[in-house]
């Protein structure tokens, strides 16, 4: 369970943004949307679903970006760019993510989340270089492990490695003291631009609580940063040549969503290879591509509801750029109804998009604090970001008013008048031709 994402100077967001999904104090209703989950002898609270506003090219994306960004750092252990391309470049080419406005700041990432009865707080500061500074010496400057509010190392001008009596289980079976050549050993592991967590700390002190942190980011923290660009590819044991499996439980819910053809399946090539495994919507005894037949918001569903589906089952956490584009709200709707029904999200699981569908703008779907908005500052271009529940009531901010209509005139911000009528206007009277009687 997300509880909390920080980034300073990445892109649009010069100054500290703090995404946080633990509910903010004194917002009452709407308590299905709270799940809570106990680490220790405490109880923490999460949000089921949060939903981002704001205008064109504030920012939103770059909310998740920077999520996909700090997992891939972690997934790979080092702040060196990476080999794979990704849809979101500054994943791999780190020199895409300081400010772009010239001046060179320490770039910053944290985040805290809760799985397996361990609340992990994790960050890190790395010095990058300026924008575009491709070939700049990259150095980590701070590094901070925390577990069930335990520190159990910091990394900055030296290092100290504490390990707390609430991760005494998790540590390598050879260590029965904290010994000065343990350390010493640790100090000589260290790299400029690698990071502890995933090196020398794996290595010499925690194997199993840093597999266990790793197993979080890769099958549970879940962000998908471009959903235009998704395809779920699906691969078979020992799949036959020219054979279709069909997904009863995709179909189902295809039905749902209103399917063309009669069901759908994959039709396997019988190779290894998943690629050559294709989406087909089957119409009787016939067969054809699905992405040919269907369309783009049926097509846009099927890659998206196996994901649903995978979060609620792991009790992850799914974040998702325009997670409704080209699908209706009523089941965009029930989808964040199923994140708030206990009875089927029974494993805690999160779903975080952004969005330009007002339709969200509601009292009785989402609480306050799952509204967030991200705009951007005219005079300097950087981004903010807050959440409705930041408005108090003395700024007439109350529960179960008209979000939506309060929204579109500008009570809370992030929304911009656009007119391009003057620029129309310029380019039809330009080129405006006399034709002769």
């Amino acid at each position: 369970m997300l509880l909390e994402f920080k980034t300073k100077n990445y892109k649009s967001f010069m100054d500290e943004m703090v995404f946080s999904m633990t509910p903010a104090p004194k917002q009452k209703g709407l308590d299905y949307s709270i799940s809570s989950m106990k680490a220790g002898s405490r109880s923490y609270k999460g949000l089921s679903t949060a939903v981002i506003y704001g205008p064109n090219a504030s920012g939103k994306t770059n909310v998740i970006g920077a999520m996909d960004t700090f997992r891939s750092i972690v997934l790979r252990g080092s702040i060196k760019n990476a080999d794979v391309s990704s849809p979101n470049a500054a994943a791999s080419a780190l020199e895409l993510i300081p400010n772009c406005n010239g001046a060179k700041e320490i770039t910053e990432f944290s985040i805290k989340f809760l799985n397996d009865g361990l609340v992990v707080d994790y960050s890190v500061k790395a010095d990058l270089g300026s924008f575009m500074d491709a070939e700049y010496p990259r150095k980590i400057i701070e590094e901070k492990l925390t577990v069930n509010e335990k520190q159990v190392f910091i990394r900055s001008e030296e290092l100290i490695v504490d390990l707390p009596f609430v991760i005494k289980e998790y540590v390598n079976k050879s260590i029965k003291r904290k010994t000065p050549k343990m350390l010493e050993l640790a100090v000589d592991s260290l790299s400029d631009t690698e990071l502890f967590l995933c090196n020398g700390f794996k290595s010499i002190y925690a194997k199993e609580l840093v597999k266990r942190i790793m197993f979080w980011f890769n099958n549970k923290f879940i962000v998908v940063y471009r959903s235009d660009d998704m395809r779920l590819v699906r691969k078979f044991a020992d799949p036959k040549a020219n054979t279709v499996y069909v997904e009863t439980t995709l179909t189902e819910a295809a039905r749902e969503f209103g399917i063309t053809g009669n069901a759908l399946g994959y039709k396997s090539a019988g190779k290894d290879d998943a690629e050559d495994t294709v989406l087909c919507s089957i119409l009787g005894n016939k067969l054809l591509p699905a992405e040919i037949f269907e369309s783009y918001g049926t097509i846009r569903f099927i890659n998206e509801f196996p994901l649903v589906i995978l979060v609620l089952l792991k009790g992850g956490t799914l974040v998702m750029d325009e997670f409704d584009a080209s699908i209706h709200p009523m089941a965009l709707m029930n989808i964040i109804n199923i994140f708030h029904n206990d009875d089927i999200n029974k494993n805690h699981a999160q779903l975080i998009f952004n969005t330009h569908n007002p339709i969200f703008l509601d009292s009785s779907l989402l609480r306050r604090d799952e509204i967030k908005f991200v705009e951007r500052e005219d005079e300097t271009g950087n981004s903010i970001h807050y959440a409705l529940s930041d408005f108090k009531t003395a700024d007439g901010i109350r529960k179960g008013e008209d979000y939506m209509n309060n929204y579109f005139v500008s009570r809370y911000g992030a929304i911009k008048d656009v007119d391009f009528s003057p620029i129309l206007e310029k380019v039809i009277v330009g080129n405006e031709v006399t034709v002769d009687e």
